[in-house]
């Protein structure tokens, strides 16, 4: 089993309690719009770390903008700006549709959802919101759950408070 703490757009500011949320995750990822590189830094010292380029990031940053993986028996496609079902990017779309993930995960939007997508061979869409303060978002969110043997269990969403 494989504990993750899942967090996106935080620009440039990492609320402390994320680390005190996500003492328990054997990793963190990052869905891109991370801003201060000291926030990656920050995040690598605490726990191994996936992350993406998001559309405010530097490309100095070195950042990818996809992270495709397998773990726990599970195919995890991570990106910043991949939309939301039904409406998924124009880049994504095919792209799920011809070699369709397990957990699809994005950023961008700082609005929280977990769904499954039916039309797109129910796979598990996951947007954690946003963490940081900037954006239009009220509540900042982010996002705790396990990966079992392929399985996802014990999903959590974490509010972090009003930004």
């Amino acid at each position: 089993m494989t504990r993750i703490g899942l967090l996106s757009d935080t620009h440039s500011y990492l609320d402390p309690q994320v680390f005190t949320y996500f003492n328990d995750c054997d990793e963190v990822w990052h869905a891109g719009d991370v801003g201060a590189p000291t926030v990656t830094d920050q995040l690598r010292a605490f726990r191994p770390l996936r992350v993406v380029c998001g559309n405010i990031d530097q490309e100095a940053s070195n950042l990818p903008s996809h992270q495709r993986f397998t773990l726990e028996g599970l195919d995890i496609w991570m990106t910043h700006i991949g939309g939301t079902p039904p409406r998924y990017n124009t880049t994504v779309r095919p792209n799920l549709q011809l070699n369709t993930p397990d957990i699809f995960i994005c950023g961008h939007s700082h609005i929280l959802k977990v769904t499954r997508d039916p039309a797109i061979n129910n796979l598990l869409f996951i947007n954690p919101g946003a963490a940081g303060k900037t954006g239009f978002h009220q509540m900042r969110t982010a996002i705790r759950f396990s990966l079992d043997m392929g399985r996802v269990t014990d999903m959590q969403v974490i509010e972090l408070g009003k930004k």
